[in-house]
């Protein structure tokens, strides 16, 4: 086996790479028929999803096989080798293969545990069969990745570990809500009729939300998946197909919206957004300055004074003393809008000295207001009186306060709901800065999964990756010898077939019946010499380091290795004109 796999995912690229060096459909296709046309690669398969692209190849040598990959990559790609090069990684032979029953698993997923993954193999896998670029090392790979991910899901409860990137995603447009609750009775727009926005308007119908606009650029898909919508038994949503021209307007009605196209472009740019939002609301919509990179996590909101918002307005403190108090090493006087003498705004900006003298302070003042609690009334009438005649000095009674705490205006809930699947992006970056809209954006994604806990059923399923890692690298290796072991087996039939011709030649008189009992008998012992060894070489070579046992097995035997060649040819022949299945 020379399974190699060259790629980049959400784990070792930022989305900002991904987005630009996802592959398109006919990307995809021109890739796999140059990587099967290179040298170093006799197979090929793409598995290109929203957060990974990856380049699966049978090759002769590992060095040009890498160099060669990641060449292609880059030129399909439409990145620059060395701009790409840093986010790549490389697996090779059993970390290869481990590494895809990983993925479809769904513990590489960006949501761990998501089976959505699975369709995405299965779909790898018949375009590499439809392009004939799958021999047998990789339709037995893919096949078998697809076994072992389901094997996770019914064995395990992997699912309860994450779920698929859509209801992951409208969870964070809930905001810790329900998603039932939060969705239902909304109207939904579902831009794409493909699988993850097929997926995304399932997931919104038993959600609850009440109406469901599908706009698509082929018109029968869109009317389809509409048409599907609607006759679901389990749903009761309104569900219509409109043409990608309707979408500005369609916006505007629309609560929550989804994307998820394979254009190449943007499709909703921010103004478009910003329009149909004023459109919505019937109020100007800005930009909120405080945006973060485009990013939604950890955002402050910026509250905003609209005719619907109460009218919050800065007034300044009063000086919170008057005069200096004693051995205080501020100038309390000095001082505008106000501050505690005791609380941090009083030390901002101090140097170390001054900090420790106003410490010292402040911790003598606390001891006078212990000892003043236990003052008699005599004291208490003298403080009395002296505060008075303070009062009639400066006009008010000196006082020490803290800052009044700031007042937190709630944030609005937002006037539409942004879901963007799609890589690249569909959504312009920048509305993630528009007031009144919430977007949630495969960059935003990857950083609420990143804190997303895991559950104790992942364990389990890296170990039933292990085990079937293992038994594939054995089946394989066990394969690897076949060839020599049908090409022994046709040398001994040759044998057996030229020495019964010489019989016959030796004894013409043979009958029939004779002629057909000695043969059988030859072929018998034949079979029976060659049975244990044939065996035992199999299970030999399905251990590691066993592939040395062909090579020991031609040169006992003096096979010819054009023979052994053209059983391996024919049979990988065999699987490349499978077909999808």
């Amino acid at each position: 086996m020379s399974l190699l796999v060259v790629g980049l995912s959400h784990r070792s690229a930022p989305v900002s790479v991904l987005e630009r060096a996802a592959l398109g459909a006919d990307a995809q296709i021109k890739l796999l028929q140059d990587t099967v046309a290179a040298e170093p690669a006799t197979e090929a398969a793409v598995l290109a999803t929203c957060n990974r692209i990856e380049l699966y190849a049978d090759v002769d040598k590992f060095h040009a096989g890498v160099a060669e990959l990641s060449t292609l990559l880059a030129q399909h790609s439409g990145v620059g080798l060395d701009e790409l090069t840093p986010y790549l990684y490389v697996h090779y032979e059993d970390r290869a293969v481990h590494h895809l029953f990983s993925v479809a698993c769904g513990l590489d997923s960006m949501v761990v545990g998501e089976g959505q993954i699975l369709g995405q193999i299965k779909d790898s896998l018949a375009k590499a069969q439809e392009l004939h670029s799958a021999g047998r090392l990789l339709n037995d790979l893919f096949q078998q990745a697809l076994r072992v991910g389901k094997r996770a899901h019914s064995e395990t409860g992997i699912d309860r570990a994450g779920q698929s990137l859509v209801t992951f995603g409208l969870e964070q447009l809930a905001e810790g809500t329900d998603v039932t609750a939060w969705a239902r009775g909304k109207k939904a727009l579902v831009i794409g009729a493909g699988s993850m926005s097929s997926l995304a308007a399932a997931t919104l119908a038993r959600a609850g939300v009440a109406e469901i606009v599908v706009a698509n650029r082929t018109a029968d898909r869109a009317e389809r998946l509409a048409e599907i919508l609607t006759a679901a038994d389990d749903t009761h949503v309104l569900a219509r197909a409109v043409p990608m021209e309707s979408v500005p307007v369609e916006l505007t009605r629309a609560d929550v919206a989804v994307s998820c196209t394979g254009a190449t472009g943007l499709v909703l740019a921010a103004e478009e957004v910003a329009a149909a939002v004023e459109g919505r609301t019937g109020r100007p919509v800005a930009f909120d300055g405080a945006g973060n990179g485009g990013r939604t996590a950890d955002r402050a909101p910026v509250p905003r004074a609209n005719a619907d918002s109460a009218d919050v307005r800065q007034t300044p403190l009063p000086p919170t003393s008057v005069g200096t108090d004693e051995n205080c090493p501020l100038d309390v006087a000095a001082v505008q809008g106000g501050f505690s003498v005791l609380g941090e705004a009083a030390v901002a900006g101090m140097d170390a000295a001054t900090l420790e003298q106003h410490a010292a302070w402040a911790a003598g003042s606390a001891v006078d207001r212990r000892e003043a609690a236990r003052r008699s009334p005599e004291a208490d009438a003298e403080l009395i009186t002296a505060l008075a005649a303070t009062a009639a000095t400066v006009g008010r009674i000196p006082e020490r306060r803290k800052p009044e705490p700031v007042i937190e205006v709630p944030r609005p809930a937002p006037a539409l709901s942004l879901l963007d699947l799609a890589m690249p992006r569909d959504i312009d970056a920048a509305v993630h800065r528009l007031t009144g809209v919430r977007l949630v954006d495969i960059e935003s994604l990857a950083e609420a999964s990143a804190d997303a806990p895991m559950a104790a059923d992942v364990d389990q399923v890296r170990r039933i990756v292990s085990d079937e890692v293992a038994a594939f690298g054995a089946a394989l290796r066990a394969a690897h010898i076949t060839p020599t072991v049908v090409a022994l087996r046709a040398m001994a039939a040759d044998v057996v077939a030229n020495e019964i011709a010489r019989l016959e030649g030796r004894l013409p008189g043979l009958d029939d019946k004779h002629r057909g009992e000695i043969t059988q008998t030859v072929r018998r012992v034949v079979d029976k010499l060659l049975h244990a060894p044939t065996v035992r070489v199999k299970q030999l070579a399905a251990e590691p380091g066993g592939a040395g046992y062909a090579d020991a097995l031609r040169t006992l035997f003096d096979l010819d290795q054009e023979t052994v060649a053209s059983v391996s040819r024919a049979e990988d022949s065999t699987e490349k004109n499978r077909g999808p299945r």
